[in-house]
Parts: C-alpha cells; structure tokens; sequence
C-alpha cells in the first residue's frame, strides 16, 4: 500500500510539472481597437525555434496589407493611440526591417493581408523570440497592427504608419 501511494504521488507530481512547463508555452493576447473596445485575439505557442502566432481581428481597413510588429511595452491604452506600447522590441539592437543592411528588430513580422471583410487572419512564426526568457521573450510585450504596411526598410520603424489595434501579450 505504501508502495501505490508512493507511485501516485510520483505520477501526480510528473502530472503537475509537465501541465506547468505546457501551460508556460502558450500565450493569448486580446486587440483592442483605437476605440478602445475588443476586436480580436491572438494565440501564441512556443516552438523549438521561435514563437508561431495566429491571429484574428477585425474592424480593420479592409483589402489592404497592413504592418503587424511586437512593440517593447506591454500597455495598449487607446486613448493616445496605443503609443504606450513603446518601439518595436528590439534586444539585439539592430536595424529596422528584414531588407536592412542590419535588420531586423526581432519584433519585426511579415506584413499581413486585410480581407475584404475587414478581418486580418494569418499565421506568423517569429524565430527571433521566445514566450519566456529575460533577453528576448516576449510575454508581457504588445502586438500592434498599423494601418500601412511595413516597407522593411525605413528607420526606425518602417514607415507603417498609424497604430490601429494593439494586444497585450498575457
């Protein structure tokens, strides 16, 4: 009998560290549009080498390619514009955009295409970042789509204008 127990408590303490170390490697981040209401979600799942993102929002101009990035600071506060999610996450200290002679920022992301109903859905895998790490994670960090999309090489930030939705990274 002192046996079982012992191998149950075993099994439940396995059970509970292998829930732990699975739960640290999502993420979900919820859009708050300009008007400071909800328009969207993001699921963010660690993988061997980076960080794969899918997300959904809407309410966004629609047919157009529009720039997504991870910003520094993870306060999304609509009333001025979400510019309290600061610059794009940049650690390694490196130029903007993937065409930079020192690029990119490890928050830079493919640019994203808006449907004609209005919804950007995609998939992004960021191999620069990681959920969980002091140097380059990105948990507690901010999501932001602009309203133009990233011409990949303007300083500091691509030239992608007006920051249209923005998501806390939780």
């Amino acid at each position: 009998m002192k046996r079982l127990i012992t191998t149950l408590v075993l099994v439940l303490a396995t059970a509970t560290a292998v829930y732990a170390q699975a739960s640290s490697q999502t993420a979900i981040a919820n859009f708050i549009g300009k008007d400071g209401k909800e328009t969207g979600r993001a699921a963010l799942t660690q993988g061997k080498n980076g960080v794969l993102i899918e997300v959904e929002v809407t309410n966004l101009p629609p047919g157009k390619w529009v720039a997504f990035h991870i910003h520094e600071t993870g306060k999304c506060d609509a009333a001025h514009n979400h510019e309290s999610a600061g610059k794009h996450f940049n650690p390694g200290k490196t130029e903007h955009g993937f065409l930079a002679a020192n690029g990119p920022h490890a928050g830079d992301m493919p640019n994203q295409y808006v449907g004609s109903d209005g919804v950007l859905r995609g998939q992004v895998f960021d191999s620069m970042v990681v959920l969980d790490n002091a140097e380059n994670g990105i948990r507690g960090r901010a999501l932001m789509i602009h309203a133009k999309s990233d011409d990949n090489r303007s300083q500091p930030s691509g030239d992608a204008g007006e920051r249209l939705a923005c998501a806390v990274i939780e």
